[in-house]
């Protein structure tokens, strides 16, 4: 289970690269993850924000991060 903390964390994110560099981790499409998921996420903190965010999204439950995301 995240901390408040976490979950905050989480909703700040951004990603630092690629194709949607600079965009909340929430607004990258699923299919990106899945992408990342099969050739390997990143093994640091990004990686583990990646992965709980493709679970999330799975889950349908990305939606709870929306009001956190500073806009």
């Amino acid at each position: 289970m995240l901390s408040n903390e976490g979950l905050l964390a989480l909703a700040k994110a951004k990603m630092p690269f690629g194709k949607y560099s600079g965009r909340y981790l929430v607004d990258v499409p699923e299919e990106y993850f899945l992408w990342f998921e099969r050739k390997g996420f990143p093994q640091n903190k990004l990686g583990e924000q990646m992965a709980l965010m493709l679970e999330l999204k799975r889950q349908g439950a990305d939606h709870v991060l929306r009001p956190l995301v500073d806009r």
